[in-house]
């Protein structure tokens, strides 16, 4: 079962948070398939990376010659995927327990059109939160069907990268499935965005006064 799917882990410049994230998964699942990717850094990010590859069975790495941003780097590591299915774990993670790889294939294979597990939220077409808004399934800790992926729009820099890709799967009429992963991992939230922010510069800007005036 595990053969199916590759953990895709981002960093950019939080080594000490991207530690934390690859153990601690490792203590439940030793030998799933992980890709660790470098999203650019300048720091010692790659040290400890290489050094993350030594310990743990199983780690590939994809170092990016330049911040391309989140959005982008999490398309440029499905596209080194291989497995069924991609499992992004966000650098600001700590995984508490396991059993939930097993539970999110096993959705899976009991929905055809199924294209995403996990925290399922709603937001409006500016990627803020809306009550009735489109679908999305929250990047930290979510599973998906790499077919799928691939026939959709790439993961963008943006606010909310997953955005468009969700709007057209919906569009398309697939699938996405609520699994309660925060009640293994946890998510420390805004790890690398507290520290280097968005980098959306004026246009971040722009969607935050469009989204408040309701436009």
């Amino acid at each position: 079962m595990y053969d199916a799917v590759t953990v895709v882990v981002t960093n950019f410049q939080t080594p000490d948070l991207l530690g934390t994230a690859v153990h601690s998964f490792r203590k439940f699942y030793p030998d799933t398939q992980m890709l660790i990717v470098d999203n650019g850094s300048k720091d010692l990010s790659r040290r400890i990376i290489e050094e993350l590859q030594t310990q743990h069975t199983n780690t590939a790495t994809l170092f990016i010659e330049k911040n391309i941003f989140h959005g982008p780097a999490m398309h440029r590591a499905v596209q080194e995927t291989k497995t069924s299915f991609v499992f992004f774990l966000d650098s600001d993670t700590e995984t508490r327990r396991g059993g939930f790889l097993e539970a999110m294939i096993k959705s899976f294979e009991e929905e055809n059109n199924l294209y995403a597990v996990g925290r399922v939220n709603h937001v409006n077409k500016r990627g803020f939160p809306a009550e009735n808004g489109t679908p999305i399934v929250l990047s930290p800790y979510m599973m998906l069907k790499r077919e799928f992926y691939n026939a959709l729009p790439p993961f963008e820099h943006h606010g909310m990268p997953t955005l468009k890709n969700f709007s057209t799967a919906q569009q398309h009429g697939y699938a996405m499935r609520n699994f309660p992963i925060q009640e293994y991992i946890v998510h420390k939230g805004r790890g690398t965005a507290s520290r280097f922010g968005y980098g959306l510069g004026m246009r971040g800007k722009v969607e935050f006064l469009l989204n408040r005036l309701g436009l």
